[in-house]
This record gives C-alpha cells, structure tokens and sequence, in this order.
C-alpha cells in the first residue's frame, strides 16, 4: 500500500493540481492551500465556481461569483485577468500562447495574451467550452449541440447537433473527435472530417446508470475514460472510427459504489479511479491490474492529480479529504 501523506482543508474542494513539483488544493471558498515544505495559504478572493489547469504553463485559471478571471501560479500569487461584473464566470479553457476562454450566460469570450478579447453568442447558456489541441478553434457545448468557433477569423461556426442537454465538451488529442458529457446518463460524440463541408459523423456512448461528470484521455489519446459507472467505463479511440461499433472496458470494478474521478497516468496507459466513498484503485489496462491507492475516506473524491513524472497523485474529495499518495513508496 503506498504511503499517504493527507491534507485537511475546510469546505468543498473544487480542484487540486500539480503545478511543477508542488500540488495546489483550491477551495470554493477561494483559499489555496500549497503543500511545499508544509502548507501554505493564498486567497483568490470571492468564492470560486470553476477551476482548471492551464495545459500550457505552470499555472492554474479561476473562475468565480465576482465576474474575475484569475491566473494562480505555482508560489501561490494571484492575477486578474479578467473582470465581467455581475455575472457568474461558469466555464473556462486554457489554449496555446496565453490565450484563455471564459463564459457566462449565453456569451464566451476568447482573451489573447496581448489583452484583446473576441465574444461568441450562443442561443442557450454555454455549458462547456474547450479549445482544440493547436488552439484554432473553440468548441461551445450548450442545448442541442455544439458550436465550433474559429478564435482568429469572423467565420460562421460549425454547429453539431445533437438534441438534449450537453454539460461539458472536450476535444481529443489529435483533434479529431469531439466529445461532450450530457445532462441524461450519456456522452455524445462526432468524428470531424478534414474534407470541407462534409459532415460530422455521431457517436452514441450510452448505457450509464448515472451522469458523467470526469472525462481522461490517455497520454497517447487512445483511451478516453469516464465516471459516471460502479467502474470506469474506457472507450477505445485507437481506429479512425473511435469507439463506434466497438464496446468499452470497465476498469476497477466494484458493487453499486459510483466512481466520481477518473485521471489517466501522464505517461503509462494506467488509470486513477477516485469512487465516491473515498477509495482510489489504480487500473493498467493492459492486463487490468488493480493497486489500491488509499481506502475509503471521508466524501466522495472530486478531483486527482499526477505530477509530471506520475510518482505522486494528489486527491480532493467533496468533504475537504485531500491528500497525496506516493506511488513509488
């Protein structure tokens, strides 16, 4: 069993992430609690609605109830980005060269790094945005679909319709397949095809007894892994067809227990499965060997983190049980 070094933070905690060797636990109270030669804590301010890590350097973006935009860095120091007064910044995205997306309401606004900001209408509230791997496009989840928006020109958008409710969006590693999870126990996807004015093509991912709420792509985006089961289901994207007509792998299997977080490792086809009475199995796929991470704890686990060479995996849970583990102990 590897060694557990655990964190205590109050409240609900809406993400932890490793920002070079240092894992960062982000309350929704706003505090950001630094484990680096004991803990450390910063303010953001207000209360925050969404986290994320910006792919692209070592920092993480906020959103909260204030109408700010901030960048968190590694030591803890807080800059504003961007303010909307009075609107409830729901959604963020991360892309190339300092760009940043962020949402509220029916509007997403692109900011690049040189200060300048470009907004896109939807009919519906945005749910999800996510930029696309070269950072080109932003794909916009809201009801019925999914709008694709060219950040640097006025093109018109790509719409891919689905009908329903679409909660969040994710691009796959190569760019090819979009991905959103969705208000009904499903995920929905399109194959995008390089040939101009041809279709996009669907894929159906259903049969969940409950939403899905964490998605992870392998390092080599073969895998995409999802929550939402009493196991992580693992579609294969390794055809150029993705996973249709094919059936997915359930990893760490376990009786009526939900898993809430799934995080593939940065470097090995081996899976992180946080369940929602606190315990996290790690899964190979290759011969579906399990390793127990840590027990059962308290609260359901909300958000993981690897650090860059997988020898440590930071957890949150929903009760403010963080911690991290140490695999190579």
């Amino acid at each position: 069993m590897p060694t557990v070094a655990p964190l205590d933070v109050d409240g609900h905690v809406l993400a932890v992430e490793f920002l070079k060797d240092t894992p960062l636990f982000v309350a929704a109270a706003g505090t950001v609690h630094r484990l680096e030669g004991g803990e450390k804590i910063s303010e953001t301010g207000q209360g925050l609605l969404t986290v994320i890590r910006d792919p692209y350097s070592d920092s993480l973006i906020a959103g909260g109830e204030d109408g700010k935009v901030q960048r968190i860095s590694a030591n803890g120091d807080v800059v504003e980005l961007a303010h909307a007064p009075r609107k409830w910044i729901t959604q963020l995205a991360a892309g190339p060269q300092g760009t940043i997306a962020y949402a509220y309401g029916k509007s997403t606004l692109v900011r690049l790094a040189d200060g300048t900001t470009k907004e896109f209408a939807e009919e519906r509230t945005v749910e999800g945005i996510a930029f696309a791997p070269k950072g080109l496009r932003i794909a916009v989840a809201r009801y019925n679909g999914v709008s694709l928006h060219w950040v640097g020109m006025s093109a018109q958008p790509t719409i891919l319709e689905w009908k329903g409710a679409h909660t969040g969006v994710v691009f796959s590693p190569d760019g090819q397949f979009v991905v959103t999870t969705m208000q009904e126990n499903a995920l929905h996807g399109w194959k995008l095809d390089a040939k101009a004015g041809a279709e996009a093509r669907h894929m159906r991912m259903t049969g969940y007894p409950s939403k899905v709420k964490s998605l992870s792509w392998s390092a080599k985006g073969k895998w995409l892994a999802s929550s939402g089961a009493p196991a992580a289901i693992v579609w294969p994207f390794q055809g150029k067809d993705g996973p249709m007509g094919k059936a997915p792998l359930e990893l760490g299997t376990r009786a009526n227990i939900m898993a809430t977080s799934v995080l593939f490792h940065p470097l090995e086809d081996i899976l992180a499965i946080g369940f929602i009475d606190g315990m996290i199995l790690a899964v190979r796929i290759s011969d579906n060997k399990e390793a127990l991470l840590r027990r059962p704890g308290k609260g359901a686990i909300t958000s993981m983190s690897w650090s860059k060479s997988g020898k440590l995996l930071a957890f949150a849970s929903e009760a403010g049980d963080c911690g991290v583990v140490d695999i190579a102990s």
